[in-house]
């Protein structure tokens, strides 16, 4: 019996290092296509024998810098409002390391490490400032801290329904949910990206707003990015804790926007899938409008608008009202400009 058991062991263990192998290959064979099917649309900027992919469009001053989310899509969310603000002024929107086209970079990923890979991706693409920083959900943070770091570049800053320095204790303490940024789930499903099985199990993003090639080169990417995106949410609080140290903007000229969709304008798939009940979610909105009134109050010159039809997504579901804060703190910042060399 004990030869049976020791046979049968040792072929599930052939099995599972067999069917291991085969997904391996059958990895780096889907990341070798999605690298030649989907090339990078802008610039691979050398920084100290790493890549980092940068995406500029169109020319005036001031240069508005678009710093993404907490996810795996990078650059290619931006791609409504790149569309339209680049007819107007440059307009630069990139992949933070790991991300996407960029390679990846050393740990930890915390807002230190990302702000000084942007800087020297300016640098060695010659992008000049005055900017208009946009940071949307983290990377309002990121804006915040890139703005604290170098003050003399940034001249007005647009904030898309940001995360706040301080969001996941009052998170938790308003819904009574635990608020990780880096759950066990995530970084199972990011340990397994090699082997496969994350490309085949999971669902293809959703993105009707961007064109159909945008969509499949954010589908393609989304395994290879999976770990960069684990990392820079391990790094989340850190991230946090170091943004929340710079809440001043001074007359710096500001655009709030802050999702506003009530529970009752999701259906009962949405409903069900935020993990909490609705009393839970109007008391973490209730929380999270809070912030963002916070956020509007960092600057002297500030606008600050809810947008009752769009989640938190706001840049692909209401890119309209995106596009409109960016052109109003670039009005401002050319006004001001004018008036200063008068």
């Amino acid at each position: 019996m004990s030869n049976i058991l020791r046979l049968i062991g040792i072929g599930a263990a052939l099995t599972i290092s067999a069917v291991l192998v085969a997904g391996t290959v059958y990895e780096a064979t889907a990341r070798r296509i999605t690298a030649r099917e989907f090339p990078p649309p802008g610039k691979l900027a050398e920084i100290g024998g790493r890549r980092i992919h940068i995406d500029c469009h169109g020319s005036g001053r001031p240069t508005v810098i678009l710093e993404a989310g907490a996810d795996t899509s990078g650059s290619a969310l931006w791609y409504p409002v790149i569309q339209t603000v680049s007819a107007t002024t440059r307009v630069c929107a990139y992949d933070r390391a790991g991300l996407m086209w960029s390679d990846p970079g050393p740990l930890p990923r915390d807002g230190e490490a990302i702000i000084v890979d942007l800087q020297k991706t300016l640098e060695v693409t010659n992008e000049r400032g005055p900017y208009v920083m946009v940071g949307a959900s983290l990377g309002g943070p990121l804006v915040m801290l890139y703005t604290k770091r170098h003050p003399t570049a940034v001249a007005g800053v647009v904030l898309v329904d940001s995360a706040h320095p301080d969001q996941i204790k009052r998170l938790e303490a308003a819904s009574g949910i635990e608020d990780d940024p880096a759950p066990l789930l995530f970084r199972v499903i990011a340990a397994l990206s090699w082997t496969g099985l994350p490309r085949l199990l999971l669902p293809t993003p959703e993105l009707p707003e961007l064109p159909d090639h945008v969509s499949a080169a954010v589908a393609a990417y989304q395994t290879p990015s999976l770990q960069s995106a684990l990392d820079e949410a391990v790094a989340m609080p850190a991230t946090f804790q170091q943004a929340g140290t710079f809440r001043d903007l001074g007359n710096r000229p500001l655009a709030v926007l802050s999702h506003g969709k009530k529970w009752g304008d999701y259906n009962k798939s949405q409903q069900e899938s935020a993990g909490m009940s609705e009393d839970q979610f109007e008391r973490r909105e209730s929380a999270w409008a809070a912030m963002q009134d916070e956020e509007a109050a960092w600057s002297q010159d500030s606008t600050h608008q809810t947008l009752r039809d769009s989640s938190h997504v706001v840049q692909l579901e209401r890119p309209d009202a995106v596009i409109s804060a960016i052109n109003d703190v670039v009005a401002k910042v050319r006004r001001v400009s004018s008036e200063a060399s008068d």
